[in-house]
């Protein structure tokens, strides 16, 4: 098995992916990565890792047709693809593994 390591962004963008299903795209996946980490995320940030996530194969687009209330342009939406749903399962059992015999994190000082 060759384990495709994820960043941390790539693991959100398709987690909220996932999430939003049929409803994924730029604007609504910003807004729950936004509330997720509770950070700003500029839209052009969003749209890098996108991309990225579509060049690796883990996520695909479809355009959906044109609004009038958005001048005419299409919205282009993303799913994962099984690629990258196996990238998920992956990293989830890559970090169920790490923190196995481990205690229950403690920042508290002693």
């Amino acid at each position: 098995m060759t384990l495709k390591f994820l960043s941390r962004q790539e693991e959100l963008m398709l987690l909220s992916i996932w999430k939003l299903d049929t409803n994924a795209y730029g604007v609504t996946i910003r807004q729950n990565v936004t509330d997720l980490t509770g950070k700003y995320w500029s839209i052009g940030a969003v749209y890098d890792v996108l991309d990225r996530l579509t060049r690796k194969g883990l996520v695909s687009t479809v355009v959906g047709d044109p609004v009038k209330a958005r001048g005419g342009k299409s919205k282009r939406f993303y799913r994962i693809t099984k690629s990258g749903f196996k990238a998920l399962e992956e990293v989830r059992t890559l970090q169920r593994k790490a923190w196995v015999d481990l205690p229950e994190p403690s920042f508290e000082k002693k």
